[in-house]
Parts: structure tokens; C-alpha cells; sequence
């Protein structure tokens, strides 16, 4: 090994910033952040409460990289292939943390996945009533660098010839669920039923923009009469595609609203797919080295592909789906995407069921080999009786899960003039041992709809709560809670009002240690200021 003399590496290292600083120069935005605005009453909520936190890392097996997706923490709604709702970043710990905001669109523009690339720059997809937008934001202004336009997905269409907007809020199609992959490049599906894979690049003035690399078309294999402004009254059959996800060998898995699982081989453009009869898949899934976990409204799945592509059950378990959909779930059926974890050579999987009076959070051993008596690990009920449900993933973490209660929320409209939900966190820890499984901790966190993360950097859960007021107001909170005892720590004000009201998005950690949240407005970031 050869050691470079201190003075060319420090003309090297002034070569390398000067390279950059030029080059953010010329990276001039498509359009500058315009902040979300405020509702009345913002002046009369606590902006802050609590203190701020002091670091404490929780150690624990972190999920395998996926060989074909960014960085874990960087890649997905989900943060990485597992499913864990993790990330390896420190965000805030509430010293004087500064809110900064992006609208979107003059009505909507919800930015819902959040992802990074190698330069930490934000790539999202945001939701308006013209169409998903593919965006490329600067991390600090929220400046948009670049952008996409995708087309209107056909339940936009319906809603509004038909005047039933809940068929907006309750469909996960048309490219929310996508992944970043190794090379930086975005994987989704379209309202099209296009698989479509995207690079972003700057170009010679500076300027970003997206190319569409690869244009893989589902159609021949998903019914695809589906509704819009040339076909208001079709009479086939929409399958939307709901998710996208690589398995370990690079092939591109997708699913449909109406059971359908299928691959793209990205080398020869090569189809295939089965149907699950008469189930529905709404949630995204999630993939390891052993196979995809994929929950249906009815049951949840382990897949591997065949040679030719073909998705293989590689076992099947039912679980209580309940009688009907709960007031904060999309349908009757699980509403969580699968969470795969395990220490010390145990692989487990976990879901949560729609049981009707409370909520259960499921364990499975994931083996091939394991007996179907012995593949439940525990079945914990959570949360009140007749108030317990979830639309939104488990945070997986050591062999620690956090789940939230999103009973009563049903969309932006749910939680207007002060409302909230029952609300509710709860840990449950799977015993070293495997023998079953017992409750750490419960918190009265109301967090109505969003998908919460934990900093395995600094030990705190986020999530976005909005507590009940009595003077009508709509406040919405950045909430961070201590993942070892389930106090909360701090909370700071985002904003007021429905447009700040995330509406299923997650929270996403930033390199940088920022907090992202979709709302329905668009997005909003939180770091400290000290």
C-alpha cells in the first residue's frame, strides 16, 4: 500500500471541493420550495414540548444489504428489503429543531416514499390530481432539481367524475410503493401497468433530469381496462400494480391489487405471473435471501421464483382477517407489509392480522422446513377492544417490534376541527429463546396514519401525532419517543391545518439527520438547529 504525501492530498481534497462547489453552482433548481402554509391557530399551540435527547444507539444484527438496492436506510418506503422501518442515521434530537416545508400543488402534491441517492439528494414521488410527480429535491432548500411527470392513475379520474374521493386515499397503485436500486435508479409501476426503471443525471449546464431507462410493459399478463378521461366507462377489468420489489438474484417481483404475483427478468424483458384467486394485495413486500414475503387480505406468503421466472409458494398461513374493514384500514385484511428479522440465526417474519375486537401482532418462523404447528411463534393482542387496527408496517429491530394504532383514521378530512384518534404504540419483544413473545412497553402516542421509524443511531422512534384540541385546531407534531422505555421525548410543531396531515406517509431519515414527512400538501423537514 502506497501513502500519498500530505501535500498532494490536501490539493487533491481542494481539487475535489472546488469540482463541487462549481458544480452546485450550476445545479439551478426547476422551481424553488414554496412553504406549505399555515391554517389559523398556529399561534396558539405549543411549538415545542419536551427536551431534547441525548444519543443512545441501539446495537443489534442490522438487515442484509440487498445486493441489488441502495444502501439500507436509503432505498425504500420501508427503508431496506427486510421490511424493518430503520435507519442507520442519527435524526434529530430535538435541540432547537427548524421546520422547513414544500408545496407541492396547489391542492394535494403528497410526497409518500422518500428515498437517497449516493449525494444525498432526495428522490420521491409526489401525488396531484394531474398525476404522480418523480422528483428530485435538494435536501436542504427542498428545491426541486428535476422532475417527472407520470400519468393520472384511473382512481383520480373516478373520483372526480364521480365525486367519491375516498377512491383516492385508499389506492396504493400508480408508482408510491418504488425502490432505488444499486446504480441510484428508480424501479416502479405506473397507472399504465409499465414496469419502468429511471435514472436521474446532470447534465452539462447543470441542470438534473430523469431518463427513462427501461419500459417493461405488464399488460399481456394484467387486465388493464381501467378508467380515464378517453374511458369513463369501461367494461373489463383494472388490475393496478401495487408494488415493485427485487428479489436476491435481480429479478423485479410485482404485485397487483387483485392477486396477481409476477417477475421481470431485467436481462431478456421475460413475463410471468400467477393469480391468487378472489385476494387482494394492497401492501408492498418485502424480500431476503430465502424468499418474498407477500401479505394478501386473506394470508401471507412465501415465494421463490422458478428458472423460468415463474413465483413458486414456497408456504402459505392464514390468519384472522376479521369480518369487515376497520375505520383506518384500506381493506379487510392485514395492513401491514411483512416484516422479516431474527438474531442469532433465527429468521421470523411478522404481520398483524384485522382480528375484529383487537388487533394481534403475528410472529412466524420463516423455514421451509418448519412444521405448519410450529410456524406461529405468538399472537399478541394490542391496543383497546374495538379500537385496534393498522394500515401501516412494523418497525422491526433486533427481535424488538413497534407497532402504532391507526383506528379512526380514514382520510385528511377524518381529523378536522380538532379530532383525533384513540392512538397507541406498543413493543413487543420475541423472547431470545423462541418460545414466544411478550409486551416491553405501551404508549398513548396518536399517531393517526403515518409510518414511523426508529434511528438505530440514536435510539428514538418517530412518529407524526396530532393530540385532540379544544379549540378546533389542527396541530400536527414531529414526536420522537425513547425505543427502550416508550417515554416521550419532544415534540415539535410541522403546521396546522389538513394540509399538513401526512395521510399514510412515512417518516424518512436523512443522511444528514433530517426528518422528512409526506403530507398531503407535500413535504416537510425537520433537523436541529443547535
Amino acid at each position: 500500500m502506497t501513502t500519498r504525501p500530505p501535500g498532494r492530498r490536501a490539493r487533491a481534497l481542494a481539487l475535489i471541493a472546488a469540482v463541487s462547489a462549481t458544480a452546485l453552482a450550476l445545479a439551478t433548481p426547476v422551481a424553488l420550495a414554496d412553504e406549505i402554509p399555515l391554517a389559523p391557530g398556529h399561534r396558539l399551540v405549543a411549538s415545542y414540548e419536551g427536551a431534547p435527547a441525548t444519543a443512545r444507539p441501539v446495537p443489534a444484527e442490522a438487515p442484509p444489504q440487498h445486493p441489488y438496492l441502495a444502501p439500507n436506510g436509503r432505498s425504500g418506503m420501508h427503508a431496506d428489503a427486510a421490511g424493518s422501518g430503520t435507519h442507520p442515521f442519527p435524526g434529530p434530537l430535538g435541540r432547537d429543531p427548524k421546520v422547513a416545508s414544500e408545496k407541492i400543488a396547489a391542492l394535494g402534491g403528497e410526497c409518500a416514499t422518500v428515498t437517497f441517492d449516493a449525494g444525498g439528494r432526495l428522490v420521491t414521488v409526489c401525488g396531484t390530481f394531474n398525476g404522480f410527480l418523480l422528483k428530485l429535491l435538494d435536501p436542504r432548500t427542498l428545491d426541486t432539481l428535476a422532475e417527472y411527470q407520470l400519468p393520472q392513475r384511473s382512481s383520480t379520474v373516478e373520483a372526480i367524475t364521480r365525486l367519491d374521493f375516498e377512491k383516492i386515499f385508499k389506492d396504493t397503485s400508480g408508482g408510491a410503493y418504488f425502490y432505488l436500486d444499486d446504480r441510484d435508479r428508480v424501479v416502479l409501476a405506473d397507472s399504465r401497468q409499465h414496469v419502468l426503471r429511471l435514472a436521474h443525471r446532470q447534465k452539462g449546464d447543470g441542470a438534473w433530469e430523469f431518463v427513462v431507462e427501461d419500459d417493461w410493459d405488464l399488460t399481456p399478463l394484467v387486465p388493464h381496462d381501467c378508467v380515464s378521461w378517453t374511458n369513463l366507462f369501461p367494461s373489463g377489468v383494472c388490475d393496478p400494480v401495487t408494488s415493485v420489489m427485487p428479489d436476491w438474484d435481480g429479478r423485479i417481483w410485482w404485485v397487483t391489487r387483485l392477486g396477481r404475483v409476477g417477475t421481470v427478468d431485467p436481462a431478456t424483458g421475460a413475463l410471468r405471473a400467477i393469480r391468487l384467486d378472489g385476494e387482494e394485495i394492497q401492501n408492498s413486500f418485502s424480500v431476503a435471501e430465502d424468499g418474498v414475503s407477500i401479505v394478501t387480505d386473506h394470508a401471507l406468503y412465501s415465494f421463490r421464483a422458478d428458472a423460468d421466472g415463474t413465483p413458486r409458494v414456497q408456504w402459505r398461513q392464514t390468519y384472522d382477517r376479521g369480518t369487515g374493514t376497520k375505520p383506518g384500514s384500506v381493506n379487510q385484511g392485514s395492513g401491514t407489509t411483512p416484516d422479516l428479522f431474527g438474531q442469532n440465526g433465527a429468521r421470523y417474519v411478522a404481520i398483524t392480522d384485522n382480528a375484529d375486537d383487537r388487533m394481534n401482532v403475528l410472529v412466524y418462523r420463516r423455514g421451509t422446513d418448519v412444521a405448519e404447528a410450529d410456524r406461529l411463534v405468538c399472537k399478541v393482542p394490542v391496543f383497546g377492544s374495538g379500537a385496534s387496527t393498522t394500515d401501516n408496517s412494523l418497525i422491526s429491530w433486533g427481535n424488538s417490534l413497534v407497532v402504532e394504532n391507526n383506528y379512526g383514521y380514514e382520510n385528511p378530512t377524518t381529523l378536522t376541527f380538532g379530532r383525533s384518534v384513540v392512538g397507541g404504540a406498543t413493543r413487543v419483544d420475541v423472547r431470545a429463546d423462541g418460545s414466544g413473545c411478550d409486551t416491553v412497553w405501551e404508549s398513548d402516542v396518536r399517531s393517526p396514519s403515518t409510518v414511523p421509524k426508529l434511528s438505530t443511531a440514536n435510539g428514538l422512534l418517530y412518529f407524526y401525532e396530532k393530540r385532540p384540541n379544544p379549540l378546533g385546531i389542527d396541530a400536527w407534531y414531529l414526536t420522537a419517543v425513547d425505543f427502550r422505555t416508550g417515554k416521550r421525548s419532544w415534540s415539535r410543531l410541522t403546521g396546522t391545518g389538513p394540509a399538513y396531515d401526512n395521510n399514510w406517509a412515512p417518516i424518512t431519515l436523512g443522511p444528514d439527520g433530517t426528518a422528512y414527512v409526506g403530507v398531503f400538501n407535500g413535504i416537510v423537514a425537520v433537523r436541529d438547529g443547535a
